[in-house]
């Protein structure tokens, strides 16, 4: 299954470098990727404007959806795992209406955007989205220790409501903004840059790398908070560090993509489905087919309504909600 995962993640990344507005040559884009290797000098054939659709504009997005579907599978896995929740995804805890609020905030308050030397949405996304989920740990862990996980979904509801209460009065004080606020909303990779990759890179791989170490300690966690704690493993502190690990790694991405929904269910969902319940399994593996996942419905996104595109959100919501359909009638089937 590795191996499986390993190929999906680059057949689905070579066919989406493939796809565009005009044909790159797979030989010319082969030879182009060799000669960026050092040492390497190769004529690839490939002219100006061909040479930058790929290593600007292609290759950018294909890397970055990559980074973003991998991190939500492996986010909503760890999710899964801590909270004993099958039903678990990235944004549980409120990273949604966190993120959410603070988008909105930056598009509707910030007047002239292009005249700072950043882009304040993915910042304000980014920190909304900590800051929720900081909120919802401390109201959450002021209910005391028992029924934790309870208490932290719980108040993860509750202040998801609230950030969503006040994104939508921003909204409605400021409707000339609706579009672009629900543009960020449902998702997007058209503006993928490598400045984008560099900025979560360093995120993306500090959770992802915390989530795949911890990941037998999921297993061990199955059985339940005292079980474990009798076993060695201590489970509220192994909830924590997978909370800040999957929250920081979903922020992250999720401030430079919008907010992509079903990837964290549906992936380790098909995943436990091929291979059993074992997170040291399900976790590097949804990392492979999580990307791949989202690769390819970036694709459909840029070409079923081309030369528009389809909010990439909505792609996945279309191909995951049927799936987890099947999924739950299955379950309920199930002895």
């Amino acid at each position: 299954m590795l191996a499986i995962g390993i190929a999906a993640l680059a057949a689905s990344m070579l066919v989406a470098v493939l796809i565009g507005p005009f044909d790159l040559p797979p030989r010319a884009i082969a030879l182009a990727l060799v000669g960026r290797l050092p040492f390497v000098t190769i004529h690839d054939g490939l002219g100006p404007l061909a040479s930058a659709a790929l290593f600007q504009i292609r290759l950018p997005r294909v890397v970055l959806g990559a980074m973003v579907g991998g991190t939500l599978a492996v986010s909503g896995a760890a999710y899964q795992g801590v909270f004993q929740n099958a039903l678990a995804d990235p944004y549980l805890l409120g990273v949604a209406s966190g993120a959410g609020l603070g988008a909105t905030a930056a598009i509707v308050l910030v007047q002239h955007p292009a005249a700072l030397a950043l882009n304040p949405v993915p910042l304000a996304a980014f920190a909304g989205a900590v800051v929720s989920v900081a909120a919802t740990y401390v109201l959450g862990r002021s209910a005391g220790r028992a029924r934790s996980s309870a208490t932290l979904v719980l108040a993860g509801v509750a202040v998801a409501a609230f950030f969503t209460a006040v994104q939508t009065f921003l909204l409605q004080r400021n409707t000339a903004e609706l579009q672009q606020v629900y543009s960020w909303i449902l998702g997007s990779l058209a503006n993928s840059s490598w400045q984008q990759v560099g900025e979560i890179a360093p995120y993306v791989a500090i959770g992802v790398a915390v989530i795949l170490f911890a990941s037998r300690l999921l297993d061990v966690m199955s059985v339940g908070d005292e079980e474990a704690d009798s076993l060695g493993v201590r489970a509220e502190r192994v909830r924590l560090a997978m909370v800040i690990a999957a929250t920081l790694a979903t922020a992250a991405v999720v401030a430079v993509s919008g907010l992509i929904g079903f990837v964290g269910i549906v992936v380790p969902h098909a995943v436990r489905l091929c291979v059993g319940t074992s997170y040291r399994r399900i976790v590097p593996l949804s990392l492979l087919f999580g990307g791949s996942f989202l690769i390819v419905a970036d694709v459909l996104a840029r070409t079923v309504a081309a030369p528009g595109e389809i909010p990439i959100g909505v792609v996945t919501a279309m191909l995951g909600a049927p799936f987890f359909l099947v999924v739950l009638r299955q379950a309920r089937r199930a002895p």
